[in-house]
């Protein structure tokens, strides 16, 4: 069947209409109409071929929301009308250790991206959510039962929440816990929220004094400069777990220092160039340890979204129309947003 996509067919080229293939659903299918798709970083990186590799035509877009439209004869978990996510991962081996213990975001024979992963289906390539509409194996589709009124900032949840919610649930973020968090951006400002309501005590990390009041305003109990060496002082050896969200080069030590004896330093962002290396010294004579995290399983990210609804937790978003989407990748890169965009996908209607 035939979808309304934006998409471009080359790195150096900006992106614009198209019309897509999607596959009619099979016994196992779920269609959904999208409403919202949200804009993560790596889509930027992937269409303008940043990181190597990307298959063209891209269509990017992994933070789905929409509404079921048709299901496959075999699918027992949804119906048409409901209200439904896709993330970041639509399908995976299924036999590995990793899927066996659901863990699909670590499939031992890799995991097939929402877009720009191998699939029969044509182009030979996945396409995403920056589309009208998606066909995905029920395996891989996530319930959500926020109100109606929140759907565009349930969007980002399905990556920038999961991406945060799995280190804070693997490291035990909670009650007793002192949790940082580095940098207040996409994943930043939902990792100050989560841990907030899993009842942790919440220190933001970040470089610009005018980021305090905002850190503490979505929920962390204080907010440290990290530039200001004696504030960073006052810190040190107290923290169980610091989420680092920050996707550029700089000093891991500093926050290692921060650590108390078994702590754990976990990060999220892949940097262009690596960080300095590390003083193993601090981490030996500490038992302290330097983590990475990648987004999370589908029953994790299930488990993440009812959480997420219990608490009354969304992104806060800035809706954008489809032919808004350079212009907005131009003020991502700027930080100029606060703190994920979202296309309405209505707006694809009139972009053919």
């Amino acid at each position: 069947m035939h979808v309304h996509a934006y998409g471009a067919h080359a790195g150096d080229r900006p992106l614009e209409a198209l019309t897509i293939e999607r596959r009619e659903p099979g016994a196992q299918d779920v269609s959904i109409e999208i409403a919202y798709c949200g804009v993560c970083h790596s889509d930027l990186h992937t269409v303008r071929a940043e990181w190597g590799g990307t298959l063209f035509p891209c269509v990017p877009g992994h933070e789905i929301v929409g509404t079921v439209n048709a299901v496959g004869s075999e699918v027992t978990r949804f119906k048409v009308g409901d209200t439904v996510g896709v993330g970041c991962m639509v399908d995976s081996c299924g036999h590995c250790g990793s899927c066996n213990e659901g863990v699909e975001q670590y499939c031992e024979n890799g995991f097939t991206g929402t877009y720009n992963g191998a699939t029969a289906d044509a182009p030979g390539h996945t396409l995403g959510g920056y589309s009208r509409g998606i066909v995905v194996d029920q395996r891989f589709v996530l319930s959500i039962s926020h109100p109606a009124e929140q759907l565009a900032a349930v969007a980002p949840l399905l990556c920038a929440g999961i991406t945060t919610y799995s280190p804070l649930r693997h490291w035990n973020a909670g009650p007793g816990k002192k949790v940082g968090v580095v940098g207040i951006g996409g994943l930043g400002h939902m990792a100050i929220k989560i841990a907030h309501a899993m009842g942790a005590e919440v220190v933001a990390f970040t470089s610009t004094p005018a980021k305090r009041q905002d850190a503490t305003d979505l929920g962390a109990d204080s907010a440290v400069v990290s530039r200001d060496a004696e504030e960073m002082a006052a810190q040190a050896n107290s923290f169980d777990l610091i989420i680092d969200t920050v996707a550029a080069s700089h000093d891991l030590d500093a926050y290692v220092a921060l650590l108390k004896r078994d702590g754990a330093l976990v990060m999220l962002g892949v940097p262009e160039h690596p960080h300095p290396s590390p003083n193993v010294g601090q981490m030996i004579f500490g038992r302290k340890s330097i983590a990475g995290s990648l987004i999370g399983g589908i029953a994790e990210t299930q488990e993440m979204l009812d959480f997420c609804a219990k608490h009354g937790i969304v992104s806060d978003v800035e809706m954008i129309r489809i032919q808004q989407i350079d212009e907005a990748y131009e003020r991502m890169l700027r930080s100029d947003v606060r703190y994920r965009f979202v296309i309405d996908n209505a707006s694809l209607d009139g972009a053919a």
